[in-house]
């Protein structure tokens, strides 16, 4: 047996050292650094049956590398499937993290419970009959999924051998230990080991493999943040645990765009897609209300109508408030500035709110329009008509600017109902004409005399 050995590692960004000291290096955090166990073994292949017989990998030049393109696995989940570039990639490594009960293994549940494909669930944290519950819930009948609650990695592949299955989810990665590690489930080493094993599995085998991740209290996945360099893709699952929309994000996809987002409705028969954001970030109110204005935006390829609200307020204190939810505060004050310096409006001694509705964050330019409409609307407690939406940017000359891809917004206001969008007057059109009514400005005083006369 080999000789028992002691390394330490940072607890928050895995960073190894030979002795403890009481500041990471690596990352600036104090008292992060932990020691942990390695006991060094002759480490099998994932499959105890076989040894591995590959050829040696030969360098190629560039024009004899084949350009097969690889078949992706449709989950039969259209929101995922969109967020993942199309659908599973084979033997790809899929890491899904997110606040804890937020819905990541009802998600993880029901994707492997529709599937056609022969699929195996290993949990780590749920007993088999917690497991058959919620699968209850979510759909009684299902033939092609296997439920395994198992922690050791040798046991779980040694199922995956009897079992052959097409697709592998695991929750989550931080209850998995291995016997080459000689340490606790969920620390530095297991995870990393852990997960290096898996890669190897998913490799070798061409089987997707899906990950569950915990999350620290600062939103980064647990574990070693090589592990997310590790990984083929890493999936966010967003939303607030008071709220019943869910918003699923890629902040990495080796096979896709990273700018794709999926938005599903918490039931209590699982996740219910939702194919029509509008519906939830439009509020649904009759009469009409000061301080509200739609922007067209876009996440990824798809584009969505919002709605901001604002609120404007004579200061109670010396220093007037500025406050905004879901859109970047910097900006907010910037576009105050401009409007105090450009449009002569006088707000520096009055309080403004701003919130994007339905719980979501856009950092998109196109929405500057709308925001000042919004402001504006509020400031002088008059309502924008509720056929209106607007898609341009604002810069700090007071200009107009035009925002990407206005086609794909005009046609989404259209789709929807609206009868008129505010775009910048240098926004270069298609030849195909459009129903909805298009008004082109230049400079934000164009806007305030549309609206306010």
């Amino acid at each position: 047996m080999a000789k028992t050995k002691t390394t330490f590692f940072c607890q928050n960004c895995g960073a190894q050292y030979s002795k403890w000291q009481g500041k990471c290096t690596s990352c600036g955090e104090w008292n992060t650094i932990a020691e942990e166990v390695v006991q060094k073994a002759e480490k099998s292949s994932w499959k105890s049956t076989t040894a591995t017989a590959k050829r040696a990998a030969r360098p190629l030049r560039v024009s004899e590398i084949s350009t097969v393109s690889e078949a992706r696995m449709n989950t039969k989940n259209n929101e995922l499937n969109r967020v993942l570039g199309g659908g599973l990639v084979p033997g790809s490594l899929t890491l899904l993290g997110g606040e804890p009960g937020i819905g990541k293994s009802t998600l993880m549940l029901q994707v492997a419970l529709q599937l056609p494909y022969k699929t195996l669930y290993v949990s780590g944290e749920e007993s088999a009959q917690q497991i058959k519950m919620r699968a209850e819930r979510i759909q009684p009948v299902s033939e092609n999924c296997y439920i395994l609650t198992e922690t050791k990695t040798q046991n779980i592949f040694r199922n995956i051998e009897e079992i052959e299955p097409d697709i592998v989810v695991i929750d989550s990665i931080q209850t998995l230990h291995t016997d080459h590690i000689d340490s606790s489930a969920g620390s530095i080493s297991q995870i990393r080991e852990t997960t290096t094993e898996l890669i190897k599995f998913a490799k070798e085998t061409a089987t997707p493999v899906i990950l569950i991740g915990h999350i620290t209290k600062d939103g980064n996945i647990a574990g070693p943040k090589i592990l997310e360099h590790m990984v083929d893709t890493v999936l966010q699952f967003e939303g607030d645990r008071n709220h019943v929309y869910r918003i699923l994000r890629a902040h990495k996809n080796r096979f896709g765009s990273t700018n794709e987002l999926g938005i599903y409705e918490m039931q209590g028969s699982g996740l219910r897609e939702v194919s029509n954001p509008s519906e939830i970030l439009i509020s649904k109110n009759e009469e009409d209300l000061s301080g509200t204005a739609i922007s067209a935006t876009l996440e990824g390829m798809r584009p969505l109508m919002i709605e901001i609200q604002a609120l404007v307020s004579s200061a109670v204190y010396g220093t007037p408030q500025r406050s905004a939810t879901g859109y970047n505060a910097k900006r907010l004050n910037m576009l105050l500035a401009v409007l105090e310096k450009r449009a002569g409006f006088k707000l520096g001694a009055k309080d403004v709110f701003l919130n994007v509705t339905g719980g979501i964050s856009v950092d998109d330019p196109a929405i500057d329009l709308a925001v000042v409409a919004a402001v504006l609307s509020s400031n002088i407690d008059v309502a924008i008509d509720k056929s209106l939406c607007f898609a341009a940017e604002v810069g700090l000359a007071g200009e107009v600017r035009p925002v990407t891809r206005v086609e794909q917004r005009i046609l989404e206001a259209e789709k929807l109902g609206f009868g008129s969008i505010i775009v910048s007057k240098h926004c270069k059109f298609p030849k195909q004409k459009f129903t909805i009514n298009i008004i082109k400005v230049a400079k934000v005083h164009d806007v305030v005399r549309h609206l306010f006369g």
